[in-house]
């Protein structure tokens, strides 16, 4: 038999690295299982899987996953809104919720989530592709947090109303006396806005969001109720919405005259964060989970039910696609630690705006 020395040592030097990843993250306290068998072993054993997330198609992702991993006997339900999390977290810290295996981190409260979840090093099972998942999911500074996907914000009109060349193509031509007086809407929650914060500077973008509130917008809160007015023809022109949630009103809207544009630096958040909650019974399958939503199939399936609100990350994802090449503006994990203190800005500088009524023409 002819024995290959070269690899021999190659295969001991990637157990090395595996066992010394292993070891270093184990001294901070984080759990890393070097065998993709191990957590398919553990996962069959647990048998269960429960899972609370904020992705409207949770259920298709249930269904798609369970036909991948038959042994497994999965409840996922969906959690949306503000009010939503507040509860959670309240129940997370008196220790009232124990049933979830996987929980969905919101943004808005990302800090006082993290007490909760399980300490799996996802940053070095993904390196060490135990995990098959794109490590810019992760959450590089606790590791164990996935962003599963993207919100873009773009400009949304109604071209009925307001022709192609007529939207601005910069963020700044929203500043020009032309579209001063109830021209166009903001929304009063400034996702957009602090997305552009990491690229443009916090400076920059209250002088913009003061100079916006000058020019007397229609101000609205709701993605949905904003791009049905817009639809129906009460608003003509948003100036910041998020990409999926303009295509998924696009899509009911037959006229064609809801229609979107991208303005560079185009100002992006990661979105739905997932991990395992730390007192998972069943964290193998939890693994399993964040590797499936994160993986091709389970971002097809977020692209085609959200709609394409895929992650920015994923290589060859329909947003990768839409802005490769372009400015981009990523609130990412850097700066979600920021999220309450930038948005309260933003506020401010928009002079705390209540939302307009709108109606029928």
């Amino acid at each position: 038999m002819r024995i290959n020395l070269f690899r021999i040592a190659g295969t001991f030097l990637v157990l090395g690295l595996m066992l010394s990843a292993k070891v270093a993250a184990a001294s901070e306290g984080f759990i890393v299982e070097s065998s993709r068998d191990r957590i398919l072993d553990g996962a069959k054993k647990e048998g269960k899987l429960r899972v609370l997330i904020g992705l409207d198609s949770t259920q298709k992702m249930v269904q798609a996953f369970s036909k991948k991993y038959p042994f497994l006997e999965v409840d996922g339900q969906l959690t949306t809104g503000t009010d939503a999390a507040q509860r959670f977290v309240l129940e997370l810290k008196s220790g009232m919720t124990r049933d979830w295996d996987i929980v969905d981190v919101t943004t808005d409260m990302y800090g006082e989530y993290l007490p909760y979840l399980k300490r799996f090093d996802l940053v070095s099972m993904a390196n060490q592709k135990v995990l098959q998942i794109p490590v810019g999911m992760i959450d590089p500074k606790n590791r164990n947090i996935v962003g599963m996907t993207s919100s873009v914000s773009v400009v949304a009109y109604n071209k009925s109303q307001v022709p192609a060349h007529q939207v601005p193509d910069r963020w700044e031509d929203f500043l020009k006396p032309q579209f001063r007086g109830k021209k166009f809407a903001v929304d009063i929650r400034p996702h957009a806005h602090t997305a552009m914060i990491p690229l443009m500077g916090l400076e920059w973008v209250l002088k913009y969001c003061r100079g916006l509130a000058a020019q007397e917008p229609i101000w609205l809160r709701g993605q949905t109720r904003a791009l049905t007015a817009m639809a129906s023809g009460d608003v003509a022109l948003h100036a910041a919405i998020n990409y999926h949630s303009a295509v998924r009103v696009m899509r009911k809207v037959p006229t064609g005259d809801l229609q979107y544009k991208l303005i560079e630096p185009v100002p992006i958040r990661i979105s739905e964060p997932e991990a395992v909650f730390h007192e998972a019974r069943h964290p193998y399958a939890a693994l399993l989970w964040l590797e499936f939503v994160a993986g091709t199939e389970g971002q097809q399936i977020i692209d085609e039910h959200e709609p394409l609100k895929s992650s920015v990350f994923g290589p060859s994802s329909v947003v990768e696609q839409l802005v490769r090449g372009k400015k981009l503006s990523v609130f990412d994990w850097e700066t979600f630690h920021m999220k309450p203190k930038w948005t309260d800005a933003v506020i401010q500088a928009f002079g705390f705006p209540k939302s307009d009524k709108i109606g029928k023409r």
